[in-house]
């Protein structure tokens, strides 16, 4: 470092314990310490132990006051910073200087106390954190791993809803008649919803404890916990099985289709064809089809198993494919015309169409899976492992997922040519033509 006249080697630096008289000291001025340029330390003369510290940062000279002195606990000499002259004024720097001196009288290191002040607040903030805080915190930290935006909403809408009673309470606070109070309503009347609540309790009660936010066991787990108390969910829980419509009535149900041209009927067509969900059609976009192999290919964000996933497509599919691109010109394959859709079809679309369609009204899109499923096992010889594949479905052994590395896309495209003549795809001349975007309705 460079010394110039007034500057001292801070190693050499005066202390109330170890005066040196024969080093140059300033009696600070407002305007001295807010304009001196040359580099080095600088003691106040007027007020032992405040020193000002003139560098050179990266955004120019940087003046900062210092207080230097001997602990009282240690011996050792040390350096607490008291802010920049930018931010500090000297009136204020010196007060803190004599505060700081009375505390060193009195046996306190203030490097020590600022330290156990700061802890203190820390431990304050942590066994204050509220469970709504708690929410927040764990939804920020696993968001990278989740698929969607969507999901994480649905943490957040499923936790405020059935868990609000929750949301104030300390999390060092809630035990398992708290959590009892939020399951006991929807326990079992709503058995699948309070089983993904009480799932979702836990695990941000043990990112609380992981985050030393609370201790002791998770009043959430069931096991030696709430496993008692509430009646088990093999015993109530009735799964809902999406309405999926008998296989003979495919036929019958396409030709109804056929019937009504529409976007909306042609997403759906589509849909059953290729045996996708409804978010995978809705959001298809034409950069995902290849004409050529006949392929359309879902990237891994839009896909539930997190993987990409290719559909190869029958004749029908790619019939479909071309009316659309006959008068679309959306970046969307089947384009809707809410804004709020951002040019896609409306989440409700298809299903809205179904219920419009006399015979018809209780099944749903994503059932028609299903119907795509039991006529692969009761019509056809097909594998089932193929079957598996061509619904995109992730394979719980991991061994052997481990050891199954292809995804049989020529199995699976006489597969899909093959459903697609069961559905039927005979038309009328004028049943073959779509209605254009601009004029339906």
């Amino acid at each position: 470092m460079h010394l110039n006249k007034n500057s001292v080697d801070p190693d050499s630096t005066p202390t109330e314990s170890a005066p040196n008289s024969n080093q140059r000291r300033l009696r600070f001025t407002h305007r001295w310490v807010t304009t001196v340029h040359a580099t080095g330390y600088y003691y106040d003369a007027s007020t032992p132990g405040l020193a000002l510290q003139v560098t050179v940062g990266k955004r120019g000279l940087c003046r900062s006051f210092k207080f230097l002195y001997r602990s009282p606990i240690s011996g050792k000499r040390r350096d607490k910073g008291l802010g920049s002259t930018s931010r500090t004024a000297l009136a204020d720097a010196r007060q803190k200087v004599a505060t700081y001196r009375e505390m060193i009288g009195r046996g306190i290191d203030p490097l020590v106390a600022a330290a156990e002040h700061k802890a203190a607040q820390l431990r304050l903030h942590a066994t204050s954190m509220t469970f709504g805080e708690a929410v927040d915190r764990y939804i920020e930290a696993k968001a990278p791993e989740w698929r969607s935006t969507k999901h994480q909403q649905q943490w957040k809408n499923t936790l405020t809803t059935h868990a609000k009673t929750l949301i104030n309470l300390p999390v060092r606070d809630i035990d398992s008649l708290a959590v009892l109070g939020v399951l006991e309503p929807i326990w079992t009347s709503k058995p699948e919803t309070a089983s993904r609540v009480r799932q979702r309790i836990e695990a941000i009660l043990d990112w609380a404890a992981a985050r030393h936010y609370r201790s002791g066991d998770n009043p959430a787990r069931l096991k030696g916990n709430l496993g008692p108390l509430l009646p088990k969910t093999n015993k109530i829980k009735r799964v809902r099985h999406h309405p999926a419509l008998p296989i003979d009535q495919i036929n019958a149900f396409v030709k109804t289709l056929h019937a009504r041209p529409s976007v909306s009927a042609h997403a759906l067509e589509f849909l059953i064809l290729t045996a996708a969900r409804t978010s995978e059609v809705r959001l298809a976009v034409w950069s995902e089809v290849s004409f050529e192999t006949r392929t359309w290919i879902i990237p891994s964000t839009r896909m539930k198993s997190g993987r990409e996933h290719r559909v190869p497509l029958s004749d029908r599919a790619v019939e479909i494919l071309k009316l659309q691109s006959t008068f679309n010109t959306s970046s969307f394959i089947f384009p809707g015309q809410s804004r709020t859709d951002r040019g896609s079809l409306s989440d409700g679309a298809l299903l809205q169409l179904i219920r419009g369609l006399s015979g018809y009204e209780t099944y749903v899109p994503h059932g028609f899976r299903s119907t795509f499923r039991d006529w692969a096992a009761e019509r056809t010889t097909f594998a089932g492992e193929t079957v598996e594949l061509a619904l995109a479905h992730t394979i719980r052994n991991r061994t052997e997922s481990s050891y199954r590395r292809g995804d049989q896309l020529e199995k699976r495209r006489r597969l899909m040519q093959a459903w697609a003549t069961f559905v039927g795809t005979a038309r009328s001349q004028n049943q073959s033509s779509v209605v254009p975007i601009s004029s339906r309705s």
